[in-house]
């Protein structure tokens, strides 16, 4: 693909991507949540690898994010290098930060370490996990099932809860597809 044609892809990219991390929230009716903390079944709870309040921000289709809070009750750092969800067949570990004046979403180099006896928030504006190419709707309440990898670990699975949220107005960092 010759360089110009590739640069207005990326562009067009971000575009959606501000879209879908930043837009409105969808109006579509769903069945409320009963919970919004997770119940993880994996290997990696057991060793103290947890999330708290997981959520992922509604959506049509496109992009969309999904936050909590991880939490590491185990004796030695722990570091997520990659996820997968069966909503996106891309997803990528981000984090926003400053460049020129305005907040640039990024993926994160070396993936989310999440210290011993201690956490790591993902969050709208901060650290979060990204799914690209997302074909199905997320409504509120919806359950999006997910696998984090641990480096050197056991994966942690859980469930977040799909939620409305208007934030997010982060652009990708020039060169990100």
């Amino acid at each position: 693909m010759p360089m110009f044609s590739r640069h207005a892809l990326v562009l067009a990219a971000a575009v959606v991507a501000l879209a879908g991390c930043g837009g409105g929230s969808t109006t579509a009716a769903a069945p409320a949540a009963t919970t919004a903390a997770a119940a993880p079944s994996s290997p990696a709870a057991a060793a103290g690898l947890t999330i708290t309040d997981p959520w992922v921000k509604t959506v049509k289709k496109g992009m969309t994010a999904a936050f909590g809070t991880l939490v590491n009750n185990g004796d030695t750092d722990v570091t997520i290098v990659s996820g997968t969800s069966p909503l996106s067949p891309t997803i990528e570990l981000h984090e926003v930060v400053e460049s020129g004046g305005k907040m640039v979403m990024r993926p994160k180099e070396g993936g989310f370490v999440v210290p011993a006896h201690g956490t790591h928030q993902l969050q709208p504006g901060g650290d979060h996990i990204m799914l690209m190419g997302v074909t199905e709707e997320v409504k509120p309440g919806a359950k999006v099932a997910f696998t984090l990898q641990v480096e050197g670990g056991q994966p942690l699975e859980f469930s977040a809860v799909g939620k409305d949220f208007a934030g997010g107005k982060e652009d990708y960092q020039p060169g990100h597809e």
